[in-house]
Formats: structure tokens, sequence, C-alpha cells
């Protein structure tokens, strides 16, 4: 059986947080949209369909979870929910806080403008923020 490895480019464009009961907890490294990613610590899977019963239960619960937590610590307007898999081909979740004055607003953020890294800090207290909420 292959084990579990995270696709490179997502590790290169994230911050790890924690991991769940399935799934590994992302944050995207752009400051402008707040944007976890859900990635189910299963091998060869690409869509929802490649998961077993169980775990498709168990990813919804653990997306819900998320959304909730997101929702509670940035007050957005809208929660993006969506899983392309067109740039990297494991299944992996986005859940992204939207808000009506975000530069991307009412369009996808896919394509708009150039990613802005968090500093340090910023990325630290968000993690930590995250973490302690997801406990």
């Amino acid at each position: 059986m292959t084990a579990f490895a995270l696709d490179a480019l997502l590790d290169a464009d994230t911050y790890s947080v924690t991991d769940l009961s399935l799934s590994r907890v992302l944050l995207m490294n752009d400051a402008r949209f707040p944007w976890v990613i859900l990635v189910p610590r299963r091998p060869n899977c690409a869509e929802w369909l490649d998961f077993s019963s169980d775990d498709q239960q168990v990813l919804l619960q653990e997306q819900l979870r998320v959304m909730a937590v997101l929702q509670e610590l940035t007050g957005a307007h809208k929660l993006n929910v969506a899983n392309l898999g067109n740039m990297v081909r494991q299944f992996h979740l986005h859940i992204i806080a939207r808000f009506e004055t975000d530069v991307a607003w009412p369009g996808p953020v896919w394509g708009q403008g150039a990613r802005e890294a968090y500093s340090d800090a910023e990325a630290n207290a968000f993690v930590s923020a995250l973490q302690q909420a997801l406990r």
C-alpha cells in the first residue's frame, strides 16, 4: 500500500495547521483571503468517489467543522468551498472566507492578482488561532 504524501505544490504554498482524524489542515499562504485547505490523508485519491463511504462522511464532517471555525474566526460574508484538482491531482478541499470588500469579490479568487504572502507573525497568529479552535 502506498503511504500518504502531501503534494509538493500544496506543501510549498501552505502552512501546516493540524491533522484531524482524516484530513491534514493547511493554511494557504495568501493573506488576501483567509483560506484553509483540507487534504484527506489517503493515497491515490483525486475525487470524492475515490474515498470509502465512511471516509466521505468523515470528510464532510471535517469540512463543516472547518467552515464553522473559519466563519467564527473571520466573520466572513460568504464561505466558498471547492475541490478543483486541475493543478494538483491529489484530492484537496478549499474553504475560503470571502468578504464583499475583498479584491476578487464577487468573482472567484483564482486568477485575481498576485498572491500576497503572510508575514511570519501573521501566519503564526492565524495558524495558532486555527489550532486552538480545532482542538
